[in-house]
Order: structure tokens, then sequence, then C-alpha cells
């Protein structure tokens, strides 16, 4: 399972990272995805979840935890789903569709790597 772990875990350094930012400096992060800045707390609080899910898809991708890589797909292609119709339907930015696309890549990669490490025997 080492292709299916290694795309869980530097998908869980993304979601660190981002995380991270949106905690320390969100408006940083927001300005250069031209989204506008953020005043109320709520964005830092949005960087403490992702920190902590990242730290989730971290340690999921080292235990080699199959049931994990598995749902987070579904969960990956759900949450671009959310960001499309949150575009589509409720006036959110488009670079909304950024972040949404980053989870869907990350989903079919993880998705290749589960096939890839089945037909070689790693699952």
């Amino acid at each position: 399972m080492p292709a299916a772990s290694l795309s869980v875990k530097v998908f869980g350094v993304y979601i660190i990272i981002t995380g991270a930012a949106l905690v320390v400096a969100p408006n940083v992060l927001l300005v250069l995805f031209g989204i506008p800045p953020a005043t109320e707390v709520w964005i830092r609080v949005l960087g403490a979840v992702a920190l902590v899910l990242g730290y989730y898809y971290w340690v999921c991708g080292v235990a080699q935890a199959l049931t994990f890589f598995k749902a987070s797909i579904i969960g990956r292609l759900a949450f671009c789903a959310i960001c499309v119709a949150l575009v589509s339907l409720a006036s959110a930015p488009w670079q909304l569709l950024i972040f949404g696309t980053a989870d869907a890549l990350g989903a079919a990669w993880t998705a290749l790597a589960l096939r890839k490490d089945a037909s070689s025997g790693g699952v």
C-alpha cells in the first residue's frame, strides 16, 4: 500500500500547510487567491479544523489505514461537489473551486494508487 499511503500523507501535508496559513495569517492566503480579506475569527477556526484533519491524514497514511483511504476518496469528492454547489448556488467566490479541484485530484491520486497497490499485491 505504499503508493496509496504516500498520496494520503502528501494530501495531509497540503491540508496542514493550508490550515496553518489560515490560523496564522489567513488574509495572506485569501488575498493570494483573490478572495476578499476576512475579519471574523471563523476563518482561523476553519484553519484549526484543517490542521487537525491534516494530522489525521498523516497518521492514517503512516498507519496504512485502508478503510480511511477509501473513505477519504468519497469525502474529498463530496467536498469538491460542495464547493461547486456553493459557487453555483450561494455566491461563494469562484476561487473556492481551486480548493475543490485540489481535493478531487487528491482523491483521484489515492484511488489510482489503491488500484496500483492492489495489482502489485500491496493491498
